[in-house]
């Protein structure tokens, strides 16, 4: 056989393709129901407010916490603009030091008294408030006589964290890319994008108030799809939120994992799947206070979890004895805040913010040219200002702060906490169980080398695989064995084998590992994006849904090592006692971090490797390519792989 042969080869014994989609689906399955259960449980407002406390602190904690809001607003207003019964001021604010928050304040002429208004926070479209969509729904609130803030989400907008001044051009695309990109490097931290987004919102409320027009006591919230995500953040978040409309983003958290799609890195809430938290708490935490909930019934967020989340929330606001009660409204439409949505969102604010019905027309309602609403001068930020900063910045903060705090801790002591931290992770929740190995000899590549393929259980429902090289001359059982690491593992083995030639020259036995998600166990497609490891593809997906859990791929795949060093024990009789790990590239990190947990791993050699994780969150730029693979949300809270090399 080729080398190429060896890296088609095909496991028939077990379907392996599918396992770590069931793996992570059964776990979040457990989850959801030890959820549904936890809320059906609940009888009286009493309950319900305890449990909206613990979910409400459980959440912030998942994002890392939040920004302090003790900075000064220091509003601007950089122009106005006409519009058929309303003005619209084009502001800016400062959320935090350097972070200019751009949006456009649409008021209803002839307000004479403090009125109701509504914070429009936009879904992903690039040019954020200037999308027709969102213009469109600020036109309907405003038509109906509801002052509205329609804000840029970070990234949108002109808002754009990798806009370059000199060259006009955008180094990261907007919206979900950019999202991503410094999302990824917050979760290093213990922190997540989102507590920049929520904040930044808060910050809007923060601003609303201080405007003469409007009554702080009547505020509301909406928005669509990321927006939606927003509001739902603002409405577990913010107890000032008078009355939310979430759209086209409410659902149930199994449907949507079931779906096969994968979210943005604003959406992603480290651990509360682990805890048994649904959308049914986001809808929880407004009760008694007004909410609608719009939906539309084609949307790729599935209707079924909608219908299902609202029918069982509906409960939460019988428990006050009130008037208000969960609202819903469902369109015949595609994703999207559709017309008719709008339509419904004002008919809503009015009714519990105006105490009226709206008396408008929505006829004539056209879209405003993006230039002419304009907060900056040339359509971003980073255009007109020197000082502005993004979550690159914060990140780069935030990390200068738990470096200075790990250096205020004696070195042992922050070793211990940093071992009894991974360990938890790499080891909590998982099931070990007997090895049972199947052995298949797969013949030589030449007449140096014998290989067989290793198919193994790592652990209760997940399969590990791997290829023994050993000299064809010895094929001796008892040789030492060195563990390969590479991204691809045995689909990559040509590129590699002089070095597998070489290393099984001198005696030693080479044992190539396919860890989780990888390699020969790489799983199906489960999303609509054809590459496995491309943006929202398949490997994204479920490493996300492993964080939901308070897992990671990182440490799934550390577990892998530790379990390849049991097969490699068990296949030498339990004689071996020099067992070494050779990695290429960014996997890597699984045997530094499986050396520090398990003494037989003798020597961990790497080539190519990151220096630190540390260097990734402070690029600029850097290769998307398996990070999320290599991002154990929290760790640098704890250590880095300099503190690796020198532990060891």
């Amino acid at each position: 056989m080729k080398a190429t042969d060896f890296e088609q080869y095909k496991l028939a014994i077990y379907d392996v393709k599918d396992q770590l989609k069931q793996h992570v689906y059964g776990r979040s399955a457990e989850a959801f129901t030890a959820g549904d259960q936890a809320r059906d449980e609940i009888a009286d407002a009493g309950q319900l407010e305890r449990r909206r406390a613990w979910i409400r602190s459980e959440f912030i904690k998942s994002l890392g916490g939040l920004p302090p809001s003790d900075t000064p607003l220091r509003p601007q207003i950089t122009g106005t603009v006409r519009g058929d019964g309303y003005g619209v001021e084009k502001v800016m604010f400062e959320s935090r030091r350097g972070h200019y928050v751009t949006a456009n304040l649409y008021i209803p002429d002839g307000i004479a008294a403090p009125t109701a208004a509504v914070l429009h926070l936009c879904g992903h479209n690039p040019l954020g408030k200037h999308g027709d969509v969102y213009q469109t729904v600020s036109q309907h609130l405003v038509r109906a006589g509801l002052i509205v803030l329609t804000m840029d989400p970070i990234g949108q907008g002109e808002r754009l964290s990798y806009y370059d001044r000199d060259t006009k051009k955008i180094e990261v695309a907007a919206s979900t890319r950019e999202h991503e990109y410094a999302g990824r490097q917050s979760l290093p931290l213990g922190d997540n994008i989102a507590r920049y987004f929520v904040h930044d919102a808060m910050r809007a409320v923060d601003y609303l108030c201080t405007r003469p027009e409007v009554d702080p006591a009547k505020i509301g919230v909406t928005g669509c799809s990321g927006g939606g995500t927003q509001t739902s953040m603002m409405m577990l978040c913010d107890p000032r939120i008078a009355a939310a409309a979430p759209a086209a983003f409410i659902m149930n958290r199994e449907s949507y994992m079931n779906a096969g799609q994968a979210q943005d890195a604003e959406q992603i809430w480290p651990g509360l799947t682990k805890i048994g938290f649904d959308h049914e708490d986001i809808l929880m935490a407004m009760a008694p206070r007004p909410a609608l909930v719009l939906a539309a019934e084609y949307d790729f967020f599935p209707i079924e979890g909608t219908r299902r989340t609202v029918e069982r929330a509906k409960r939460y606001w019988d428990m006050y004895g009130g008037e208000a009660r969960l609202e819903y409204f469902e369109d015949a439409c595609v994703h999207g805040y559709s017309p008719p949505m709008a339509q419904g969102a004002a008919e809503f604010f009015c009714k519990h913010l105006l105490g009226r019905r709206p008396d408008c027309s929505w006829e004539g309602i056209r879209p405003i040219a993006p230039e002419l609403l304009w907060c900056t001068a040339s359509g971003q930020v980073r255009g007109d200002r020197d000082d502005a900063r993004a979550v690159h910045e914060e990140n780069g903060d935030r990390l200068a702060e738990l470096e200075a705090a790990a250096s205020a801790l004696p070195d042992a002591a922050r070793k211990e906490r940093a071992l009894t931290w991974l360990r938890e992770r790499v080891y909590g929740g998982r099931k070990p169980c007997p090895l049972n190995p199947r052995r298949v000899a797969l013949g030589k590549p030449d007449d140096d080398i014998a290989v067989e393929s290793v198919l193994y259980w790592s652990q209760t429902s997940l399969f590990n695989q791997g290829f023994m090289f050993r000299s064809a001359a010895s094929g001796e059982s008892d040789s030492p064995v060195t563990i390969a690491l590479w991204a691809r593992g045995t689909r990559s083995i040509e590129p590699r084998l002089d070095w597998i030639r070489e290393t099984c020259k001198t005696g030693r036995a080479v044992f190539v590992l396919d860890v989780s998600g990888d390699g020969a166990v790489m799983p199906n497609s489960i999303t609509a994006r054809s590459g496995l490891h491309d943006f929202f593809g398949t490997i994204h997906k479920l490493a996300i849904d492993l964080y939901w859990l308070g897992d990671s791929l990182a440490a799934l795949r550390t577990f892998d090592v530790l379990r390849a060093l049991d097969i490699v024990e068990l296949l030498s009789g339990g004689t071996n006692g020099d067992i070494r790990l050779y990695a290429d590239g960014r996997f890597g990190l699984y045997g530094q971090l499986a050396e520090l947990l398990d003494d037989r791993l003798k020597q961990v050699e790497v080539a190519n490797g990151i220096g630190s994780i540390a260097e990734l969150v402070r690029s600029r730029h850097y290769d998307m390519l398996d990070s999320e693979g290599i991002i154990m949300p929290g760790m640098l809270r704890y250590f880095d792989l300099p503190d690796l090399r020198r532990w060891k």
